[in-house]
């Protein structure tokens, strides 16, 4: 085995170069953040998330975890696999995150029954690996046939699959992820011996494979593959390993993003992040131009244009168009956890490469805002969709039932809340996050104590414990929310003056000595945020918080998850947005001055004077972080008095029409997008899938199927969305094998979306089935029609 370098996080945000096959530390960037354990939280809010987290991750079984990767290597389980998405496909994806999340927790919560429970973890992937024999180590169902298919150039990719298997290398990145943290993290050397033998395996297994191969396999989601390889790089000093990250960058992203080129509209979202993290690692290794450009300017796109007031983007997990955020509104499906999960590791890395206070500016908003409320503050569990559609409520995991990717990424998101308050190169020490803590710099033999109920408290404390005096730089993020001026600094009570500007760090360079005490003031002030598309929905911020108002805790259904494949989705009632409150003014800045701190309550906002109508004068706006177990609202709109009238009535009228839809649509599969397919069971044979005016499609010279459900056996019809453009297309359609219609499309139609409705015979109807098989079918030499929903009428 290899001599390797000695574990250390913050190396590997680096930025350095390779030459003669091995690493050089030439870095273009000093900046490192600290071990997790080298930042103790104090009591806050975020001590208290990560404790519940903790007990959380370990209600769970490792041995339910762990069934998928001995059943596939041929070893007994020593209990039987958890259910939900760890035995409907994506069987062993959790157990990476769980790597990742136990090392966590043994350096940042000092558990001793974490580090426990991760030795426990390895040594069964260890007994797996050695009973695979050749370095493999996946729970994929039947994963050794589909490795050697690939292996032979054998492959079938698409989104969602590789070779009639669910995102089968999406799946095993989890466990690479996880054996390179529980190395970095917690110090485990089998977990490096483990790694690189699993990435050895992978070399083995693509080595035949041309480029043009590697690109089509990446086409199926992937992960973060090319990140772990470049990691694994650094790790060892071998070259071999950042070839193969390269190969394992999907060109048809890194390209057009390299060149500023925005193609991001239509694609699922928590695909591409976890890609362009790898772009950014890779540029690190050795100062790839492309690479980082690609990333900074994904970086630039995502958060300005596609992200929403809590640090979220996506709907139904996919990019919508930047100029149009109308499905934001009106989805129950909103911003997924998981790609604010990963947009925060993205900004973690560019900050270490250009430490810019805007990396830091995002990160809080979203740390607050969206992962801090990502999970339940007593009972744990996780949120997977957070609907930015007001009058909603979000779902929230459960230990025994729910395994989604955001219940993976949750157990980690609340162990890490140390991760990112300090940064530091050899003589500087960057002040990022206002969040109480101990930091231990141990190259400098000091500490620094930070104490602060940032943001029930306006101010930060900071006190420096060294053994002798020392010089070095302290840099205090002046943020961007505080306005000019206002940022006051104390060192020992006399005030420090500065003139920099919002956005920025002030630099103090001077000798600090045991008992020296830093007082910042961090004044905030009640301000908006628009919607990015100027539809004229708001939402109230103070300083950074994200304020919410509760709206009721009626008709949660499903609002702790069973084992459903959709269980993780709010589907309860949707509550029309004619019905609920709206912000009544001129549509100018004055307006916000209206809102009114209340009186002897902490973060506690009335709208009374320009709320509507009448009922909801007595709502209080509050942090959307504090709003649990019930339907709330972020966003609302602002209409002034002329227009309320007419814009309400056209407002009922369409949610009449949608209410009668929703009435009868028992079951509906958004085609073309990625997880809606999954839930509903996908399988195909020489299709495609796209985006056209906005919209998903997909269409075969094969054929595709899903699976609906009707429980009460209601369905009677089914009602399919065809663009108008598509001609020349024969096609057969099926339901529970059952032909029911046959098409050819020859005439063109106005290039506009409409719907065909196809009656169920009655032999289907008396079948009493619960759930509905639909399978779509080119005649041969044909094409289906391009296919943009399908509804399971009553």
């Amino acid at each position: 085995m290899k001599t390797v370098i000695k574990p250390y996080y913050s190396a590997i945000l680096g930025i350095f170069s390779l030459v003669s096959g091995h690493c050089v530390f030439a870095q273009n960037s000093e900046i490192e953040l600290f071990h997790l354990e080298d930042v103790q939280l104090s009591e806050s809010m975020f001590k208290e998330a990560m404790h519940i987290d903790l007990n959380y991750i370990l209600e769970l079984n490792p041995d339910k975890l762990l069934a998928p990767f001995l059943a596939e290597a041929g070893l007994e389980p020593r209990a039987q696999s958890y259910t939900n998405w760890e035995n409907t496909g994506l069987d062993g994806h959790t157990a990476g995150h769980y790597l990742t999340a136990l090392a966590q927790m043994y350096a940042s919560a000092e558990s001793e029954e974490a580090h426990q429970a991760l030795e426990y973890a390895l040594s069964e992937l260890k007994r797996v690996q050695e009973a695979n024999g050749n370095g493999y180590l996946g729970g994929v169902p039947g994963g050794e046939k589909t490795w050697k298919e690939i292996a032979k150039g054998n492959i079938d990719a698409g989104n969602f699959s590789l070779n009639d298997k669910w995102v089968p290398l999406y799946n095993i990145h989890k466990t690479y992820a996880g054996l390179r943290d529980a190395y970095l993290i917690a110090g485990n050397e089998l977990a490096l011996e483990m790694l690189v033998d699993f990435t050895d395996w992978m070399m083995d297994t693509t080595a035949q494979l041309s480029d043009e191969q590697m690109q089509e396999i990446l086409i199926s989601e992937h992960g973060g593959l090319n990140e772990v390889f470049a990691d694994l790089a650094r790790i060892t000093g071998e070259t071999k390993y950042l070839d193969l990250a390269k190969r394992f960058s999907h060109k048809k992203l890194l390209n057009p993003l390299a060149k500023n080129i925005d193609v991001l509209n239509g694609m699922h979202a928590n695909t591409q992040i976890p890609k362009v993290i790898g772009f950014q690692t890779i540029a690190a290794l050795d100062d790839n131009n492309d690479f980082h450009n690609s990333a900074t300017y994904f970086w630039e796109n995502v958060v300005n244009h596609r992200t929403v007031a809590i640090g979220g983007n996506s709907v139904r997990e996919h990019f919508h168009s930047k100029n149009d955020f109308s499905e934001m509104i009106s989805s129950v499906q909103g911003p997924e956890t998981c790609n604010t999960y990963n947009m925060l590791r993205l900004s973690e890395k560019l900050f270490v490469a250009e430490p810019n206070e805007k990396y830091i500016d995002y990160y809080e908003t979203a740390l607050y805002n969206h992962i801090l409320s990502s999970q339940h503050p007593e009972k744990g569990g996780f949120v997977y969709f957070t609907p930015m559609r007001p009058g909603h409520y979000r779902v929230y995991s459960q230990p025994e039932t729910s395994f989604w990717c955001c219940v993976g990424s949750g157990m980690e998101n609340h162990g890490k809340y140390n991760q990112f308050i300090y940064a530091h190169s050899s003589n500087a020490l960057f002040v990022n996050l206002f969040i109480s803590s101990v930091l231990n710099w141990k190259e400098k033999n000091l500490k620094i104590v930070q104490k602060t109920d940032f943001p029930n408290a306006e101010s930060a404390n900071f006190s420096i414990e060294t053994e002798k005096a020392q010089e070095f730089e302290l840099r205090l993020r002046y943020p961007d929310w505080i306005t000019e001026g206002e940022f006051e600094i104390f060192i020992n009570d006399e005030l420090y003056e500065h003139s920099n500007k919002p956005g920025s760090y002030v630099s103090i360079n001077r000798v600090w000595e045991n008992g020296d005490e830093i007082h910042i003031k961090l004044p905030m002030k009640i301000g908006f945020e628009k919607l990015p598309d100027d539809s004229g929905f708001f939402a109230l911020k103070y300083g950074p918080i994200v304020l919410g108002t509760k709206l009721g805790d009626e008709n949660l259904d499903g609002q702790f998850a069973d084992d459903s494949r959709g269980g993780h989705i709010a589907e309860g009632e949707k509550i029309a947005l004619s019905n609920l409150p709206i912000f009544l003014a001129e549509n100018d800045e004055d307006w916000v001055k209206k809102i009114k701190r209340v009186d002897g309550e902490n973060l506690k906002f009335s709208a009374k004077e320009i709320i509507f109508p009448e009922k909801f004068k007595d709502l209080k706006f509050v942090p959307f972080y504090d709003i649990h177990e019930g339907r709330y609202a972020i966003y609302l709109p602002i209409e002034t008095p002329e227009s309320f009238e007419n814009i309400q009535k056209a407002r009922v009228e369409r949610e009449k029409i949608e209410r009668e839809l929703a009435e009868l649509t028992i079951d509906q599969v958004a085609t073309g997008e990625q997880q809606p397919e999954s839930d509903h069971f996908i399988k195909s044979e020489n299709s495609n899938a796209g985006v056209n005016l906005g919209e998903h499609w997909r269409d075969a010279s094969g054929w595709f199927s899903y699976e609906l459900e009707d429980k009460e056996n209601e369905a009677k019809k089914i009602r399919l969305t065809y663009f108008g453009k598509d001609v020349n297309r024969k096609f057969k359609i099926f339901v529970n094998n059952v032909e029911i219609a046959e098409e050819h499309f020859e005439t063109e139609l106005n290039k506009q979306f409409y719907t065909k409705d196809y009656q169920l015979p009655k032999k289907i109807k008396e079948q009493n089935l619960k759930h509905i098989a639909i399978r779509i079918e080119a005649v041969n030499g044909s094409r289906t029609a391009g296919v943009y929903n399908i509804k399971l009428m009553k």
